[in-house]
């Protein structure tokens, strides 16, 4: 709550901030920063059931290896089920040519991963924390990144999708509460993608898993088995590259992806309850390539703008964000966006 707090009162002047005070009846926490939120059951995918965020992982994962016999999943541990039971049950039902460990080695994993793509499978790389990614940098900025562009698009790598957990949760320490997406964004070549909740999950990630690019998918951990909501069985798609408005309004364009999109919403309620201040909240979902124009639309109608993310302030997304709406105000007559 602390990053967007600080954020709206920046963005409030100093007579609204001193009203701005928890709602009354307000739940305590013991621990989390935010209350998830639900989205309402879709009707339109078919049958759902109920799961938690690990859970619509599993189903997506699932999904991907009945769909396409050569899909692989691979990783430390996921033989077993996972550290966070992501993959629970698909070693037996798949067998173990299709899902298997690998050695404790975060660039081994993603290299081998570029070659089985490169030949043509589905490689589903699962890095067991974010935090670890770091090992294989170099394997994702200069090797799959920039596999079809050094090839002149003889070849590509581009089913290859990466999984991580990611982001807080409260008691991980240093190596294992990390936000790294904000350096992958700096590389053209892959997407990154975070989503916030089960049913975004699942859309999204076999969205990746079927992108004619590499992904890197990061999964917040805190959702894990705090998230719950109705799920489609069978597999549907959720767009990359597409924010989404979650709820509209007329004063302040309210932007977050993955956990801090519910911290925000209940920043919104407060805002609206306590000072009559009318909020958009919309959920980046896609971090590379992001969603400019939904953005922007926003704010030329709202005229102000607060971003919120996990990561540290320096050099975070939210400065990518925040700079692309500075450039202007509203469209003008060469279609680029100008803000009031």
């Amino acid at each position: 709550m602390a990053a967007a707090g600080w954020a709206l009162r920046g963005a409030l002047p100093s007579r609204l901030w001193g009203r701005l005070s928890p709602l009354p009846g307000a739940p305590r926490r013991a621990a989390a920063h935010f209350a998830f939120q639900p989205d309402p059951a879709p009707s339109e995918y078919g049958q759902t059931q109920k799961m938690n965020l690990f859970q619509s992982i599993t189903s997506a994962l699932d999904n991907a290896l009945a769909k396409d016999p050569t899909a692989v999943v691979f990783g430390e541990d996921v033989a077993f089920g996972g550290v966070f039971r992501c993959t629970v049950g698909l070693r037996d039902k798949y067998g173990k040519d299709r899902v298997f460990n690998t050695p404790l080695c975060e660039q081994g994993i993603v290299g081998f991963g570029i070659g089985i793509a490169v030949a043509g499978a589905t490689a589903i790389a699962e890095i067991q924390f974010a935090d670890y990614i770091f090992p294989a940098f170099d394997q994702i900025v200069n090797e799959a990144a920039k596999y079809r562009y050094r090839s002149g698009d003889l070849f590509n790598c581009g089913n290859l999708t990466i999984r991580a957990p990611w982001g807080c949760v409260g008691h991980g320490a240093l190596y294992h509460s990390q936000s790294p997406e904000a350096f992958f964004a700096h590389c053209p070549g892959i997407k990154v993608v975070i989503p916030r909740s089960p049913l975004q999950a699942k859309g999204l990630l076999l969205s990746c898993i079927e992108d004619k690019n590499p992904c890197i998918f990061f999964e917040p951990k805190i959702l894990y088995r705090a998230a719950v909501e109705q799920v489609p069985v069978e597999p549907y798609n959720i767009p990359l590259s597409q924010a989404e408005v979650l709820q509209t309004g007329s004063d302040v364009t309210m932007v977050a992806w993955g956990t801090q999109v519910h911290v925000i919403k209940e920043v919104a309620t407060m805002a609206q309850e306590k000072l009559g201040v009318s909020c958009e909240v919309i959920d980046l979902r896609t971090i590379l390539p992001w969603d400019t124009e939904t953005i922007c639309k926003s704010v030329a109608k709202t005229g102000r703008l607060l971003i919120s993310h996990e990561a540290p302030l320096t050099g975070g997304f939210a400065s990518e964000i925040s700079s692309t709406v500075q450039r202007g105000r509203g469209k003008n007559e060469t279609g680029a966006w100008q803000f009031p």
